[in-house]
């Protein structure tokens, strides 16, 4: 088989995005990867190709799912959201209101829309970092976060809550379906859309179709971490008296090692350990904004709440500047540049390389998921800014 052969289909008008996935093989920049995208709630683009095993040489089919790392996100805020439009939750309700632990140390006041836009400042782990055991265990992480103190006022700054964001939705809504996330969201939304490769957890079942990740080496990310606005980020991820790296490395005791090992997939981790295949993705993300084939998750009304910028300026996580919408980032900054004259988008990158983004002004999902993992901490390298380029080309 030709590696850098690209399988599937193109509506017209789209082969350019087709081109761009072919340069990205071309260029040695690419494993095995699907792409997939919808407009209008009707799939234009359903492209695969690669490897999904480069030690057996295992194809890479349109099915194949793969490991997401922080897209997975998105699992957990589009669950959160399907409970605030269907009355369940209030989006300017205390969380304590629906988790009444979460009030300790001085978190009474802070409400979901305050969580969700990553202003609650409750990032870090570092006084119990996570372990395999804890994720499927789920509460001892609810716990420690409900007893945290956040690190900064809430709603005064932004900060990425990037172990943290997955289990702080998901314990509303386990609290207010009485389901885990993971069962909410393939029974409240996986199962309508016909049966989503989402998942939070992954089925024994799934598991041979899976991925094999190729994590970036030490001198590869070192090279993706040159670029000179990222400069504060990797000072600070190498500092551990950081918030930063308290918040990241210091959070978590599990390596990446665990990267391809299966039991990772199948505990509940909803921040960062989450799994899809391209078109079961853009499928989700098309569900967001606009009908398919009769389901439609989210009210106009609420899209464009979860498309407002609730903090926008430097991350104190992150330390470059970043955007943040409900559950969702939003462009701006070093980790998703602006397109040119296009705004109103929203999404979630990964480190796994996973890109996906909705565009509701032009009815456009995007769902990109590769098994070269990124250079850059949270994704958006420029394999995917190719990809994004290529399409609004595309477009009239």
């Amino acid at each position: 088989m030709d590696v850098t052969e690209v399988h599937g289909t193109v509506a017209n008008g789209f082969e350019p995005v087709m081109a761009a996935l072919q340069r990205n093989f071309a260029q040695d920049a690419e494993v095995g990867a699907g792409l997939t995208i919808y407009q209008h709630g009707a799939q234009v683009v359903d492209l695969w190709g690669g490897l999904a095993d480069l030690g057996t040489r295992r194809p890479w089919e349109r099915d194949t799912i793969a490991a997401l790392a922080s897209t997975t996100k998105t699992f957990a805020a589009g669950a959160l959201l399907l409970l605030v439009e269907r009355g369940q939750v209030d989006l300017d309700a205390p969380v304590a209101a629906y988790w009444p632990e979460f009030a300790q140390n001085g978190k009474g006041q802070i409400t979901v829309r305050v969580l969700l836009s990553h202003r609650a400042g409750l990032t870090s782990m570092e006084a119990r970092p996570i372990t395999w055991e804890d994720l499927r265990d789920w509460t001892p992480i609810t716990d420690t976060l409900a007893a945290a103190a956040p690190e900064w006022p809430p709603g005064t700054a932004h900060g990425y809550h990037g172990v943290t964001f997955g289990h702080l939705a998901g314990e509303i809504v386990r609290r207010v379906s009485g389901m885990r996330l993971s069962e909410f969201f393939a029974r409240e939304i996986g199962a309508p859309l016909g049966g989503l490769d989402c998942y939070i957890r992954v089925p024994d079942s799934e598991l041979p179709r899976m991925a094999t990740m190729v994590v970036p080496d030490t001198e590869q990310v070192m090279l993706g971490m040159e670029l000179p606005e990222l400069a504060d980020m990797v000072h600070a991820l190498n500092d551990p008296t950081t918030l930063t790296y308290r918040s990241m490395f210091g959070s978590i005791a599990i390596g990446w090692d665990a990267t391809n090992d299966p039991s990772t997939y199948q505990v509940e981790s909803p921040s960062m350990d989450g799994v899809a295949s391209a078109p079961s993705l853009a499928r989700y993300y098309a569900a967001l904004i606009g009908e398919v084939d009769g389901v439609r998750l989210l009210s106009p009304q609420l899209v464009d709440q979860v498309r407002h910028s609730y903090g926008d300026g430097i991350d104190e996580i992150l330390r470059v500047r970043t955007s943040w919408g409900l559950g969702f980032a939003l462009p701006g900054g070093p980790m998703w540049p602006v397109p040119e004259k296009i705004a109103g988008l929203f999404g979630h990158s990964g480190a796994s390389g996973s890109f996906a983004f909705a565009d509701p002004e032009r009815g456009l999902a995007f769902a990109y998921v590769p098994n070269r993992g990124s250079e850059l901490l949270e994704g958006g390298d420029f394999r995917v800014r190719g990809l994004i380029e290529a399409l609004y080309e595309a477009l009239p």
